[in-house]
């Protein structure tokens, strides 16, 4: 008969029991699934949770997810890769990488065309069985031809095949002509693109303006010149668009015709609070297109209501959200929110949405100059401190402006030997840096469907903070696709690209990540 002890309690365990059954619990967890087994905090899609990239870093499902156990090697490989990313580049670049395609991850239908991507790309790296040799060392005179059918925005059209690309003077020429755009200011010692979080690479490097007043004051009046010359320019529709990169934000100013729009667009990600309180004292009317409110988008104008007009909508509001408990006769029993509380809730929500995707703004029409005018003369928009402290911002244009400097895109071609199932055989790669803009996105894979007879695979490394330049923008649309055509007839794009980026924009806030051309046909990914 077991005696009774006060205080013990039979599910009482010694120490060296409860660390056994530890052991055996975390043995238990490392098993594998039996078959027939679910996790019930699984994804419906079965699909591994992608993890939370870096801004322009690469394509997500372009490596494949490690499995759930790992050898030493395979573990030494990853934190190498994680403590030395830059290391990885060129061997990503050397391995080319074959880019697969799930059915998930494609739409259903193919196309001849891809879906216009207003994003702001860093890197292209296209794999092809075919060389890329064509694309390296250009002739002077293939070089000054691709400049001067650049500026001259010459129309090219190459067959839909080029037998031999590397004796396709035409080809060259027009490759050249794809890798221009133009930047205000440049500084060939300081990199300009990206600006929102390049301090650690502009850290150490000469800006004798940061402390240096007077220099600052002639930057900015030089850059407000070049600013307006473009704004100009796109109000005359003799310039498509162009990007205002400031190093906490960016802007997206679209001529009229472009997108589906009818009116002159800008579009700003990410902002706060107090920039679009500031917005709204200048008299900027604007609009946060992925906010809704009473299922609408939200709204905000620089004309206010006064407050007692305020007052009476804000408590029509609070009584009709009420309502309901009167007709069930609780109404004395619960404690109504005062109007304070309410409004702080309010403002807790527009600050959690600070610096995320959903708090793009959408200005339109004549709004877009007095944005103009705010942007000029806004003294949030350049840093006070660090190593941007002082510098304008960057002016991105596919078309030359006052001030404007042309530069080009950096490409380079490698052939390397990869395993197949036979031995090995040969695979051929194309890199693009620099900012790459949605024209020359076009403009190269244009080129790219001719010399690779209408083969190859894509990787598209996004600047981050301008994937939600492709969401969908609400108002009135252009039908009239030919006298879009006919009003930009002289932006300086090629007419295929162009009809391209008058399309609407259908990839939400997410960008281009894979392509692939297979018999002239694309499949993507975003």
């Amino acid at each position: 008969m077991a005696l009774s002890v006060p205080g013990y309690s039979p599910s009482f365990k010694k120490p060296p029991e409860t660390l056994r059954l530890r052991r055996k619990r975390a043995r238990s967890l490392r098993a594998p699934p039996l078959p027939g087994e679910r996790n019930p905090f699984a994804r419906l899609d079965n699909r591994p949770r992608a993890a939370a990239e870096p801004p322009d870093g690469p394509p997500r499902g372009q490596q494949e997810a490690p499995g759930p156990f790992l050898d030493a090697n395979q573990e030494n490989d990853l934190l190498r890769e994680e403590k030395f990313p830059e290391r990885t580049a060129d061997t990503e670049l050397l391995q080319a990488p074959h880019i697969s395609f799930s059915e998930s991850d494609i739409p259903s239908s193919d196309s001849t065309e891809l879906p216009v991507d207003w994003s702001i790309k860093t890197r292209l790296l296209f794999t092809s069985s075919q060389p890329f040799t064509w694309a390296d060392h250009l002739k002077a005179q293939e070089e000054a031809q691709g400049v001067v059918q650049h500026c001259r925005a010459t129309e090219v059209t190459l067959p839909q095949s080029i037998q031999d690309p590397k004796l396709s003077t035409e080809l060259r020429c027009a490759f050249q002509q794809s890798l221009i755009y133009w930047l205000h200011p440049a500084f060939p010692w300081l990199p300009l693109f990206p600006r929102i979080g390049a301090d650690r690479k502009m850290a150490g490097k000469a800006s004798p303006w940061s402390n240096d007043e007077t220099l600052q004051h002639i930057l900015m009046s030089d850059w407000s010149v070049s600013f307006t010359s473009l704004y100009n320019l796109l109000k005359t529709k003799l310039c498509p668009y162009f990007y205002v990169c400031t190093y906490q934000f960016t802007v997206l100013f679209r001529a009229a015709g472009l997108a589906g729009n009818d009116v002159i667009t800008a579009l700003i990600s990410p902002t706060t609070r107090g920039l679009r309180e500031a917005m709204k004292n200048e008299g900027i009317e604007f609009s946060l297109p992925l906010i809704k409110e009473n299922g609408h988008e939200k709204k905000a104008s620089g004309t206010t209501l006064g407050h007692e007009e305020e007052q009476a909508v804000s408590d029509e509001d609070e009584e009709e959200s009420f309502s309901w408990l009167e007709e069930m006769g609780v109404q004395d029993k619960i404690k109504k929110p005062d109007i304070l509380s309410i409004k702080l809730r309010k403002e807790k929500h527009e600050v959690q949405m600070d610096h995320r995707p959903e708090s793009v703004v959408l200005v339109k029409g004549m709004n877009t100059f007095t944005l103009l005018n705010f942007l000029i003369n806004c003294k949030s928009l350049i840093a006070t401190s660090g190593p941007q402290a002082g510098l304008p911002p960057t002016l991105l244009s596919p078309i030359a402006f006052r001030g404007a400097t042309m530069q080009m895109l950096k490409a380079r071609s490698v052939n390397v030997k990869t395993q197949a199932l036979s031995g090995y055989k040969d695979q051929f790669s194309l890199e693009i840096t620099g900012p790459i803009m949605p024209h020359s996105l076009h403009s190269v894979t244009m080129l790219l469907k001719s010399s690779q007879s209408g083969s190859f695979s894509a990787g598209l490394y996004t600047h981050e903070p301008t994937a939600v330049f492709n969401i969908w923008l609400p108002g009135k649309k252009v039908q009239d696709k030919e006298t879009v055509h006919e009003e930009l007839a002289n932006c300086g794009l090629h007419p295929k690209t162009l009809d391209q980026l008058s399309q609407t924009a259908m990839l939400g806030k997410s960008s281009l990540r894979h392509v692939k051309m297979s018999d002239y046909i694309y499949n993507w990914r975003s």
